[in-house]
């Protein structure tokens, strides 16, 4: 559920705050007010493009901040494989816009504005006046049959995804692999000459690693010898070297030793070194004594180097890689060797998986036909409830297998009547802008059982309606409200009337600038507001009976 709203520096907004309410949230306001800035902020904390033209002049930069509560295991396990934070279910959202950039943040984490939106998809569901024409595409309206008929048919999906990608990729490569004889053999002769290359060389994993660490040091066998030697007698016990001046020093300090505990311990110490001093000595005697340098072993090194490096040139910058090319090289040779029992394996694998995907496609389009009367029989009546009285609509599913794509290969139209007597038409050719408003309103209300989006938003819901109908619609919205919780900006009083929390959007002049504010109202307040949606400016005292009759009948019919 959205908690809050913080909107500082965004267009006319200085700086406002509101906390929104479970159920039905009404905002009204004049016209011109800033209502739309209101859904626009909530926008752009969700992601959406930010044009720095937003924020308020004389401003450095806008602040957008959403807070959610989140309760829904299945959202917070949506949002965990977004590898999101979540902080003991609650999400903040914040969005700075400043005049070269934008910032966003989740939880005080630095996140894109693409994750914002995967995020928001989980969170909110925003109606807008151009959804309504969103509903007039084939893919929308397959995308909400597909929503209704719910976790069953996602998984029929899922696995049709899978097993299409599969299909999909066997046409591909039986595609890529129609090859003429010539060319066949061309790339059969050059494949047998990469693999006995490779194969003779009989490369070892890590071979080349150690191969060029031992040339490394036979190459630099004449510098190691004689830093060795000199790092030898720098420490050893003739000519001065450390070795002699710690056994000078062990002797001198052992004649004064026993007149002061203290030298004693130092006497312990020098005693420690001479001891590592010899180890180091006798250690490197050895190395020395072994260091020989083999013209031979250097050729042999520096040869197999070659070879080595020659194929990496060629195959791959490991020995692994290049044993993988081999590999391949010898995967070609034996497709070339017989090609025809190839190409009618791959043929055969090809046919298999487009057989197991339109079954599955099938199967998926007679779940869609199953949940098509359902969702179609819903709707009639949710139709009837928003004042389409006699209204039919049906639900048109067609196949076609040429059709068939990981979502399966049907088109499903929606098709209504909303005059007796009338033939069922595509809804573009029937419906007009306040009719699609019911229509969507009616498929929200069917869908919002089976919806995990608890938080719904209505931009202007009540586009091209009035009267009776206004009434209607404002029932639904308080059936809709009593399962998730809506945000509405409306115009009409028969909506306004059925709020369970009532905001008023309003622009007043501080300082010789515009402003816009929001703020909840009190219930007589709230009155006052459906008295001037209702009269106008003036609000008289028939006014006010009018709207507090209204306000009554409302919550009568929330009861």
């Amino acid at each position: 559920m959205l908690q809050s709203l913080h909107v500082k520096n965004l267009a006319l907004i200085d700086e406002t705050e509101v906390a929104f309410g479970g159920g039905l949230n009404i905002l009204t306001g004049e016209t011109g007010a800033g209502k739309s800035i209101i859904i626009g902020s909530i926008n752009l904390a969700l992601g959406a493009k930010a044009d720095k033209e937003m924020i308020r002049s004389g401003a450095e930069y806008a602040l957008v901040e959403l807070v959610f509560t989140v309760e829904d295991p299945r959202q917070i396990r949506a949002i965990q494989e977004l590898e999101l934070p979540i902080e003991e279910g609650q999400i903040i959202l914040q969005r700075k816009i400043m005049e070269n950039r934008s910032q966003c943040k989740v939880c005080g984490e630095t996140v894109t504005a693409r994750q914002l939106r995967q995020l928001a998809d989980i969170l909110i569901d925003i109606h807008g006046q151009h959804e309504h024409q969103s509903l007039l595409k084939a893919s929308r309206q397959l995308e909400i049959l597909d929503a209704y008929a719910g976790a069953a048919l996602a998984d029929k999906k899922g696995r049709l995804r899978e097993v299409y990608g599969q299909y999909r990729e066997k046409k591909r490569e039986l595609s890529e692999n129609e090859v003429d004889e010539e060319t066949r053999k061309r790339e059969c002769s050059l494949a047998e000459f990469e693999c006995q290359e490779i194969e003779e060389a009989a490369l070892v994993p890590g071979e080349d690693e150690e191969i060029e660490k031992a040339y490394r040091r036979m190459s630099n066998a004449r510098k190691i010898r004689e830093a060795a030697a000199c790092a030898h007698g720098f420490c050893g016990y003739e000519d001065n070297g450390a070795g002699s001046a710690i056994a000078r020093a062990i002797r001198e300090i052992k004649t004064v030793s026993a007149y002061d505990e203290t030298l004693q311990d130092y006497e312990r110490q020098l005693l420690d070194i001479d001891g590592l001093l010899n180890d180091y000595n006798r250690g490197m005697a050895e190395y020395l004594s072994e260091l020989e340098f083999d013209a031979g072993q250097f050729e042999q090194t520096q040869d197999r180097l070659n070879l080595i490096n020659h194929l990496k040139s060629k195959y791959g910058n490991t020995v692994e890689e290049i044993q993988e090319y081999q590999a391949h090289a010898q995967e070609i040779i034996e497709k070339y060797q017989d090609y025809d029992a190839y190409r009618a394996k791959l043929s055969e694998e090809t046919a298999a998986y487009e057989k197991k995907a339109l079954k599955l496609a099938q199967e998926i389009s007679d779940l869609r036909a199953q949940n098509a009367q359902t969702l179609a029989a819903q709707m009639r009546q949710a139709l009837s409830d928003l004042n389409f009285e006699q209204a039919v609509f049906e639900i048109q599913i067609e196949q076609a297998a040429e059709r068939l794509s990981e979502n399966g290969f049907d088109q499903v139209v929606f098709l209504i009547s909303t005059n007796p007597g009338e033939p069922v038409r595509e809804l573009a050719q029937v419906a007009s802008g306040g009719e699609l408003s019911r229509i969507m309103l009616a498929l929200k209300t069917v869908l919002a059982d089976k919806d995990e989006i608890e938080t719904l938003i209505f931009d202007e819901i009540d586009t091209g309606i009035s009267g009776r109908t206004a009434w209607k619609v404002s029932e639904k919205m308080g059936i809709l409200g009593k399962g998730h919780q809506l945000i509405c900006i409306t115009h009409l009083p028969q909506i306004a009337a059925m709020a369970d929390t009532h905001y008023v959007i309003e622009k007043q002049v501080v300082d010789n600038r515009s402003i816009t504010r929001i703020r909840e109202l009190a219930q007589k307040e709230s009155v006052e507001e459906l008295a001037r949606m209702l009269g106008g400016d003036e609000i008289t005292p028939s006014a006010l009976q009018n709207a507090s009759e209204m306000k009554e009948l409302a919550e009568k019919n929330k009861q």
